[in-house]
């Protein structure tokens, strides 16, 4: 559902927060016998959401740490809740200066409660001991974004992912294309679509359109092109209107579902249209899509995926997703990604600060990071622990080593998602027909109202 196009400038979580009343543990509450009193908060419960989380935090983070660290007690404040409402509980909690030393939070709201005074860089709560962390040297920068904002680093990534181009090489070998294909610039995919579309593929590109696709278009579509055009929809404190770039981003998805027939302009307006997707693909009835590595390890995953593939392993291609041309994404790079994921970060009004970035070092080491995989095949934020798990899956593999180093995120600010709902409109006009300026137009109209005026966009 469409948001109003007026809303409180003021974060939405701070006016929540005036409606949920909530107990609160203090910071440093945890030790009942004189000790040093740490505590975590996580929206994991065992048995329950994110139930792997709270055991490794219970089962391995706490003995392990407090082995090393006698007369410190750090106990767990576990959670299972909808997402919104675990924000808004530890938002209540900073705001009244209580509430875990160690908290999870959703990358996206790091901008959000840094704007809000919540949390301060990590060096103003831990110290000098922040900079000189082991763990940096193995977490690449543009990973390290996960937790940055305005340039300061606020919080640690857990794990992230990476969008990419992924290809039926069978469809390929039919029209005629590589089997090992990654195209370096927007026209050499448009002219892979061209060459699928006359071996009789019947929707040769699947890049996510509109709103019904909601974020996924954003994510998968809007930013990865917008970033390969050489801009970020926010940046030095001005969101991205009607730019060049933006206008850029709309001509290439109007020469995907305009009159060439690359794209199905229908099956961006389904309801279940991104599922459809998978589902085509899988069929091999889609020769191109722009997914994140969601897509290979969980949806054409032979065994369990949602529309699995099991041929996966031959059958499927991956490439980086190119800048519009050589050098022309941002910071001049030839490929361009999108990431997300979670951070933690410390409670500025910890009573024992030094301490509990000590905690939160101790959760992002190599070996808390192992054990916290469990065995699993996951991208974790550290490369030394990539190189060991990763192995076994060249893809998953690829995307820690060729597209994190070059990733960006998006903006941690409380309207982004009104701002994502104005992009996704913008591409749903395009699809439907309206020219690239024009849809660029009514965006920059739409943005103006939702980010406080023309003074706050660039371009």
């Amino acid at each position: 559902m469409r948001l109003p196009a007026r809303l409180p400038r003021r974060p939405a979580l701070i006016g929540a927060i005036a409606l949920l009343a909530l107990t609160s543990c203090g910071t440093g509450g945890g030790a009942d016998d004189g000790g040093i009193g740490l505590t975590i908060a996580a929206n994991a419960i065992e048995g329950g959401k994110n139930s792997e989380t709270a055991q490794w935090i219970k089962q391995w983070v706490i003995p392990e740490f407090e082995k090393t660290h006698p007369g410190v007690k750090v106990l767990f404040r576990p959670s299972g809740v909808d997402d919104e409402q675990y924000k808004t509980r530890i938002s209540l909690d900073l705001k009244s200066r209580t509430g875990a030393d160690v908290i999870d939070v959703d990358g996206i709201w790091v901008g959000e409660f840094a704007q809000a005074g919540y949390v301060k860089p990590l060096t103003d709560v831990g110290g000098p001991a922040v900079d000189t962390w082991e763990g940096w040297a193995q977490i690449p920068q543009a990973v390290q974004g996960l937790g940055v904002f305005d340039g300061k680093k606020y919080g640690l990534p857990q794990g992230t992912d990476g969008r990419v181009l992924f290809y039926n090489k069978t469809l390929f070998k039919k029209a005629g294309l590589p089997e090992t294909w990654q195209p370096t610039s927007w026209q050499e995919i448009i002219d892979a679509g061209g060459k699928l579309k006359a071996a009789g593929v019947p929707t040769p590109i699947q890049i996510n359109a509109g709103t019904a696709m909601g974020e996924a278009t954003t994510m998968q579509g809007v930013l990865p092109l917008l970033a390969g055009a050489g801009a970020e929809i926010y940046a030095g404190g001005k969101w991205t209107g009607d730019s060049q770039a933006m206008k850029d981003v709309l001509t290439f998805y109007r020469q995907i579902y305009g009159g060439g027939g690359l794209g199905d302009p229908k099956l961006q307006q389904e309801a279940k249209g991104r599922d459809k997707s998978f589902t085509q693909f899988a069929a091999g009835k889609i020769g191109i899509l722009a997914e994140s590595d969601y897509f290979w390890r969980a949806v054409v995953e032979p065994r369990t995926g949602v529309a699995p593939m099991k041929d996966r392993n031959e059958a499927v291609g991956y490439a980086k997703i190119p800048a519009r041309e050589p050098g022309a994404g941002i910071r001049g790079q030839d490929f361009v990604s999108m990431s997300g994921g979670a951070v933690r970060v410390l409670n500025p009004f910890s009573k024992h600060p030094r301490l509990a970035w000590e905690l939160l070092a101790f959760m992002h080491s190599a070996d808390a990071t192992k054990a916290q995989l469990a065995g699993q095949t996951r991208i974790s934020a550290r490369t030394d622990v990539n190189d060991q798990v990763l192995t076994v899956d060249p893809m998953l593999k690829y995307i820690a080593d060729e597209v994190l180093p070059l990733t960006a995120y998006r903006p941690g600010l409380a309207v982004y998602p009104q701002v994502s709902t104005a992009l996704q409109e913008a591409t749903a006009a395009v699809v439907s027909g309206e020219s690239p300026d024009r849809a660029a137009a009514a965006y920059r109209g739409e943005l103006e109202e939702l980010v406080g005026g023309a003074a706050n966009i660039a371009g």
